[in-house]
């Protein structure tokens, strides 16, 4: 399975080269958040390398920031645009505009 997702990964990032920035994430999202995760969120904005993107509720919000660090590497790989950040919003809170990504602590290795 991981085989095909690498091969999917590396033609789709070819592929999304003529699409808006925007829309390029939006497809990357669904391979880098896997199916069941795109099917309930979305990549709502893109502004100076932070991606938004939409969640249904707090629960989906906190699950995401657990794996925001992989999360944000595959996407830029995916999309091929500099992502730097990822905001987890609820609905109510994505027409705001994007506020400066803040530099997150590094995890501790265990």
């Amino acid at each position: 399975m991981q085989a095909m997702r690498d091969i999917l990964r590396t033609s789709l990032a070819r592929s999304l080269d003529t699409l808006t920035p925007l829309d390029r994430l939006g497809a990357a999202w669904a391979v880098a958040a896997g199916h069941g995760t795109a099917s309930r969120t979305s990549v709502s904005a893109f502004h100076d390398g932070v991606a938004t993107v939409t969640v249904p509720d707090t629960a989906w919000q906190r699950q995401l920031e657990m794996i925001h660090g992989q999360l944000r590497g595959d996407l830029a790989s995916i999309s091929r645009l500099p992502v730097t950040d990822i905001l987890f919003v609820l609905p109510e809170n994505a027409a705001a505009p994007p506020r400066p990504a803040v530099p997150r602590p590094a995890r501790k290795k265990r």
